[in-house]
């Protein structure tokens, strides 16, 4: 592991140290002070802190040497996680949903003092786990959907905080059971967000943000290049993209592979961070094909001498 990545390391592992002291805290305050909001912003918490997890489990994985039995490395395990996680918080928001629909119609006294602490100090270690990620921010994919994780959980505090001091002045219990509806509804969309984007990696989709067309024109733009098809592009998990292509080159290039082979594949890092990269080439004189290839299943056996039984 870099020197980058153990100073990265440590900062998540400093995050999600708070992160969970606050998802503690506001479960224990939660179940105090009778607030469904701060049970709801603790679901939300819980959200985060598992997403900080898989930020730095996807550094640890990216240490492990790939094998025999998974050439890729253990990448995908950062995205089988999201998916599960995904789903349980998908029913832990349905849950709050309902709850939180219970209490409109039948609002319950909230103890709003230990609310209001419980609360502050959730977003006082928010704010303190995001200055510590603060410095990667900008330069790192990972550490910045950590970053903006714990400044979510920062504004669901602040929410939580409102309401609180809205109860405590205006006697209005309703503001607890809208403030746990908001954060719920929150959560249903950041659960949606995860179990889409597993889906998609798992599917073997495009990376999002990028097109197969947008990334052929940038090979076709390297000298020495004819045209590109059978491309295929995807995501090995979230921050790891790779891409395979028949690559047709002009003849009086056809001495220069190497150097159009490291072109290529300096431009697909550059521009779309393509780290991956399997490129066959191909004579501008073959017949190309298509750029995206359909593939084929083998032929399947249709049992003895093509008998079923």
């Amino acid at each position: 592991m870099s020197h980058i990545d153990q100073n990265i390391s440590r900062r998540l592992v400093f995050a999600i140290t708070l992160t969970a002291v606050t998802l503690i805290a506001e479960v224990i305050g939660g179940i105090w002070s009778n607030s469904l909001a701060l049970l709801s912003d603790a679901g939300h918490v819980f959200l985060d802190l598992f997403a900080l997890i898989l930020s730095l489990g996807a550094i640890k994985l990216a240490a492990q040497p790939p094998g025999e039995r998974h050439s890729f490395g253990l990448h995908r395990a950062e995205v089988l996680a999201s998916l599960v996680n995904g789903l349980t918080v998908l029913l832990m928001s349905l849950g709050i949903l309902y709850e939180g629909s219970k209490r409109l119609v039948s609002p319950e006294e909230v103890r709003t003092l230990p609310m209001l602490i419980v609360a502050v100090l959730g977003l006082v270690a928010n704010l303190l786990a995001a200055k510590g990620l603060h410095g990667h921010a900008h330069h790192d994919l990972n550490v910045r959907s950590a970053f903006l994780h714990v400044l979510g959980d920062a504004a669901a505090s602040l929410g939580v905080i409102c309401g609180a001091v809205l109860m405590r002045f205006t006697g209005w219990y309703q503001v607890d059971p809208l403030v746990s509806i908001a954060i719920g509804l929150l959560i249903l969309v950041g659960a949606f967000r995860v179990l889409r984007d597993a889906v998609h990696i798992l599917m073997e989709g495009v990376p999002r943000g990028l097109t197969v067309e947008q990334v052929a024109e940038r090979i076709r733009a390297v000298e020495g290049v004819a045209d590109v098809h059978h491309l295929n592009l995807w995501a090995v998990c979230s921050h790891i993209f790779a891409l395979s292509a028949h690559v047709e080159i002009d003849p009086e290039h056809d001495g220069q592979r190497s150097l159009l082979m490291s072109t290529i594949e300096h431009e697909l890092q550059h521009h779309f961070h393509i780290t991956h990269t399997t490129i066959q080439f191909d004579c501008s004189a073959c017949n190309g094909g298509p750029l995206i290839k359909e593939f084929t299943h083998r032929e399947r056996s249709s049992g003895c001498n093509g008998q079923h039984h």
